[in-house]
């Protein structure tokens, strides 16, 4: 599941992935919030994966794809905030791809992300 995170600056949104992650997550959840901060003026996003965190069901790999690709110029910032080490691996090694700026912080930096977001 995606729970949404609380207490964030205006314009940022942010969640935590939060035991398996499904399609239905993305579609219910993560897409339309997507969406709404994309015809509001744009994409700021922080996503942690934490140690609730499980993993993704194949459907989810196919929704995470298709979210970097919608709103294409409407992306900012991003934030993805991990200790998972083969999570992080992934976000290094695709992070050319992803359309505006990604950064990737540890657990422990989480109000660091979170204001690095928030700028800019």
């Amino acid at each position: 599941m995606i729970e949404k995170l609380d207490n964030l600056p205006d314009g940022v949104i942010g969640f935590e992935a939060v035991g398996e992650v499904h399609a239905a997550d993305y579609e219910k959840v993560l897409i339309p919030a997507v969406d709404a901060a994309a015809a509001s003026g744009g994409v700021r996003l922080v996503y942690v994966l934490g140690d609730r965190f499980t993993g993704y069901s194949v459907g989810a790999g196919f929704e995470d794809l298709r979210l970097g690709i919608a709103h294409l110029h409407a992306w900012k910032r991003g934030a993805f905030v991990t200790d998972h080490r083969a999570y992080a691996d992934l976000v290094k090694a695709f992070a050319w791809m992803v359309p505006g700026q990604l950064r990737l912080f540890g657990l422990g930096e989480s109000e660091e992300a979170i204001d690095w977001v928030a700028q800019g």
